[in-house]
């Protein structure tokens, strides 16, 4: 471990192997390039303190790269214990003067040590990716909070705690729910937790999806993109959902949709993709066949009772580098990849850094707005205007040298008139 006042990472030594990674990812990032180069010349961010809690990956150090350029004072920290890469922790300290508390595998008490360490910044906007930083300033930090003009959250789970926030009246400063941007969560979301969740079961497992049947706890975007890589790799997939229109929508997409409990019985592996609580919880368990695979891609390790299923273990070890083998009574194997955290990150590198250019696109741009209009806000979870997500957009189809059609004087003004018509 290496402290210093610039942040707390693993290994300095580590940050050449770190920067090279970064350097990379950039390459898959054309987006945050032309923003990062913008944001050099006209400064909208400077002299601003922003604290980060988010994944620190090749792609999370791009964006902070980004909004170093563009003038802001920042600070990171891991919002995942099991997420970092620690190379890249290092890379940001010792080669991008970006001060970091990350380490890969910390525990509680040392992450949100961390935590309180990006506070002591006092931000003026923070950026989080799961609301745990929020959570914290509202909680424990409370003396910071005038600090604090907005923040951006990148997260579905995150916007589901900042809505329950709002909704009881406690949320104290505005916030950008980036995820629900479109360029964020259609992509970063599918395409994004679809592959990396793939990669991850198959790295840690090198298990054979063909011939297996997949069981998908959740059919929302990131469900949908699980079930799609799955079954384009051969897999037999089944979802399961509490929403009566995901679950049509699933069975319109050719999936066999089951309750959980009888999906329990046939699954070779399970993903829970939902952001609840207890998905995969001890009936499910009892019903497992011998070798089932458990991996949860929601961010945080809540949607598997991993204390029930210490409960109804006689024995447990590791195997494999993030697998544990859990050995019933009567003999049964269940294996819980990455400690139930979410498995694309923990146990592989997250999404592809193509698809985080979109979604951290969204990030550099809405703090540019909070920045602009936080005076006009509310304490309300907003989303960022339509017209930024089709900036993103039009500059992600640019850098692919994709062309595309725009409407004749003549279509737009049928699309804006009543008049016409049979």
């Amino acid at each position: 471990m290496t402290t210093s006042t610039k942040g707390d990472v693993r290994d300095i030594s580590l940050a050449p192997r770190g920067k090279a990674r970064i350097e990379w990812a950039a390459r898959d990032m054309p987006v945050l390039r032309l923003i990062r180069e913008r944001f050099a010349k006209d400064q909208p961010l400077k002299g601003v303190r922003m604290s980060g809690c988010l994944h620190i990956t090749t792609e999370t150090a791009n964006l902070a790269i980004t909004l170093k350029a563009g003038g802001a004072d920042l600070v990171l920290c891991a919002s995942n214990p099991l997420s970092t890469q620690d190379d890249v922790a290092a890379a940001l300290v010792a080669e991008y003067g970006i001060p970091t508390y990350a380490i890969k595998g910390e525990d509680e008490q040392t992450y949100y040590r961390h935590i309180n360490a990006a506070l002591d910044h006092q931000p003026n906007m923070t950026m989080d990716d799961g609301c745990d930083l929020v959570s914290t300033l509202h909680t424990s930090r409370t003396e910071l909070l005038g600090n604090v003009i907005g923040g951006m959250e990148e997260t579905t789970t995150g916007v589901i705690r900042l809505r329950s926030m709002e909704k009881e009246g406690v949320l104290r400063f505005p916030v950008l729910a980036v995820n629900d941007s479109d360029t964020k969560h259609l992509f970063d979301n599918r395409y994004g937790t679809g592959q990396s969740t793939i990669d991850a079961i198959i790295r840690t497992t090198n298990v054979l999806l063909a011939g297996r049947t997949l069981v998908v706890f959740g059919y929302g975007w990131c469900g949908r993109g699980v079930a799609s890589r799955a079954r384009g790799m051969g897999a037999h997939v089944i979802v399961c959902e509490v929403d009566p229109v995901r679950a049509l929508e699933a069975v319109m997409d050719g999936y066999q949709v089951m309750p959980g409990i009888d999906a329990a019985a046939l699954g070779d592996i399970f993903v829970t993709v939902t952001g609840d609580v207890n998905v995969i919880d001890r009936q499910h368990l009892e019903r497992m066949k011998d070798g089932a695979l458990l991996a949860n891609s929601g961010h945080f390790n809540d949607e598997i009772n991993i204390p029930e299923l210490e409960k109804l273990s006689t024995g447990k070890r590791t195997v494999r580098d993030f697998v544990d083998e859990y050995t019933f009574a009567d003999g049964r194997h269940v294996y819980l990849l990455a400690d139930g955290r979410l498995v694309n990150l923990s146990a592989a590198e997250g999404h592809p850094a193509s698809v985080m250019d979109m979604s951290f696109a969204n990030q550099a741009l809405g703090s540019e707005y909070m920045l602009t209009h936080a005076k006009e806000l509310q304490p309300r979870v907003y989303t960022l205007p339509v017209e930024i997500d089709r900036e993103i957009a039009d500059l992600k189809l640019q850098a692919m040298g994709v062309k595309i059609d725009t409407l004749t004087p003549e279509q737009d003004k049928y699309l804006h008139s009543w008049e016409s018509g049979t």
